[in-house]
Order: C-alpha cells, then structure tokens, then sequence
C-alpha cells in the first residue's frame, strides 16, 4: 500500500526506473492526501499560456504542477509512451478526449469536468485536451506525473489531419524549489 502523503507518493515513484502503469499510477493518485498548500511553493502562472512547474523527478517519471489561468488550455495532444495521471489540486478542469474521424480529422468524443480531489489518466495514443473554462478570475491548479517524463508530444487539430510535434517546456525553479 502507498503511503497517502506526497513525500511517500514520491518515494514510491522513485522506487520506479521503467514507466509505471496507468492503473498503478491513476489509483495512487486517488488515495494521495495532497493541497494546494503542499505544491505552493512550485505553484507559478503565466499570463501567456498555462505553465508546467516541475515538483519533483524521479528515474522514471516528472512531477508538474500545471498552473492554469481562466481560458488557458492544452493543445490537443497525445501521450507518446507515456503514462499520464492528473489530479484536480485547486479549482475544476475540463477534459474533453477526442477521437480521429473517418476523413482523418479529430473529433471531440467526451467532455467532463474534473472536481477538485479527482483524477484523470491517459497514455500513448489517448488523444485529449485539459482546459480552465471556469468563471474568470477562478484558476485551476493541477498535479501531473508522466512515466516516463513527456517532454515532447504531438498535436492534432480540428480542422486539419496533420500531425505537428509540440515541445511542451518545464518551468525549474532555480531556488530550491521542489521536493
């Protein structure tokens, strides 16, 4: 059994070198006792674009905690060889997951919103998008962890069938941020 507390969270994920399981991974994400408070202090935004702020790396994964402003979203992306679980820290996301049409377009399938506590998971060629459509002035807070880290994905459109490749850039603190 995983210790519910971040810091056990992510002695558990050391103890991983290959890519974790979606299962294992989306079902120590429920049962982790985490708020806004624990993450506060990697917790940056940007007025730009939502911001990828590394909490912590291990052998086989990254730690991010993704800072959404009103209206910010993901690009309609892919996993890659990733295993990707997301918890709801502060406020609510909106995850849309899509699927290719016959012509070779996306199409949306799924909207839901996630709730602050729940979790989300993804991998591979899982096609979706994270998005902050609450109220404005309401920001979003999410914790992210890939197995293995997802530095590079690829991007789909909804009006257009081709593939694009997107660097998504981590924010490190340079201070002493992390744990």
């Amino acid at each position: 059994m995983i210790p519910p507390s971040m810091q056990s969270f992510l002695g558990w994920m050391d103890d991983h070198e290959a890519r974790v399981p979606l299962a294992e991974l989306v079902e120590a994400l429920r049962r982790l006792k985490v708020t806004y408070d624990d993450v506060r202090h990697v917790a940056r935004f940007s007025h730009e674009r939502y911001q990828r702020n590394l909490l912590h790396a291990g052998p086989g994964y990254h730690a991010l905690i993704l800072c959404w402003r009103n209206g910010q979203r993901s690009p309609i992306h892919d996993h890659r060889g990733s295993s990707c679980g997301v918890r709801v820290i502060r406020g609510d996301a909106t995850e849309t997951t899509f699927d290719r049409a016959p012509n070779g377009l996306y199409i949306p399938m799924r909207t839901r919103t996630l709730h602050e506590g729940e979790v989300c998971g993804s991998q591979d060629s899982d096609v979706h998008q994270v998005s902050n459509l609450q109220p404005a002035g309401k920001d979003l807070v999410t914790l992210h962890v890939y197995s293995p880290p997802l530095l590079n994905m690829r991007t789909y459109s909804l009006t257009d069938s081709s593939v694009a490749e997107y660097d998504d850039p981590v924010f490190e603190l340079v201070d002493g941020g992390g744990i």
